[in-house]
């Protein structure tokens, strides 16, 4: 066997194994970071409720070194899942969090009901009201104002936010404020005056 040498030092790095395969005599181990399934794994492995089957993790959306959303649905009413993932004074996701190197993770309640679902995916915005989304079935997708200061978190650093809400969610997420809807139907109406007769 070939020497390692005295300086070599064995890290440690968790890996999601995503594939066994032989090819010939070798055997072939595919492995992950970035698959939004280490961050399921990480979960029930840092979270007892979940590998007890008492919180589910009910969908992930990630971008990988920046940003993943954990939907997870508390399977007894008792249990607050929401508190249960964060763990005493953060313990549970700043474990993590450090396995992560400080990927930030939103963690949301699950909810079968379309409308709080975005609500709770479009975190950190807060405030949306559920009669300001407006979803559309035939085209999968969800028209949602919001206010002029929740924009900006609504949509996330190049988008993300945004786009990972619409992961969890599984339909489009299109975002304007009250003004910027307001501004499109007048402009609509302006060219429904404008069009001529024929």
């Amino acid at each position: 066997a070939r020497s390692l040498g005295p300086d070599y030092r064995l890290n440690r790095m968790r890996v999601l194994i995503k594939e066994v395969r032989k090819e010939g005599s070798r055997v072939v181990i595919i492995v992950s970071r970035k698959d939004p399934m280490f961050v399921q794994k990480l979960f029930e492995v840092e979270v007892p409720e979940i590998a007890e089957g008492l919180i589910r993790v009910m969908k992930v959306a990630r971008d990988a070194g920046y940003r993943s959303k954990v939907a997870v649905y508390s399977m007894d009413a008792r249990v607050d899942c929401v508190g249960a993932c964060l763990g005493v004074r953060g313990t549970r996701i700043r474990n993590i969090n450090d396995e992560l190197r400080q990927e930030k993770i939103d963690i949301i309640v699950w909810s079968d009901s379309l409308e709080e679902l975005v609500q709770n995916a479009l975190k950190p915005a807060k405030d949306i009201p559920v009669e300001h989304i407006f979803p559309d079935e035939d085209n999968q997708s969800v028209f949602v104002l919001v206010s002029e200061d929740q924009k900006p978190l609504a949509i996330g650093m190049g988008g993300r936010n945004v786009r990972l809400a619409a992961e969890i969610v599984g339909w489009g997420i299109e975002l304007k404020t009250p003004a910027e809807y307001e501004a499109e139907i007048l402009a609509a109406e302006g060219g429904e005056a404008r069009r001529p007769v024929s």
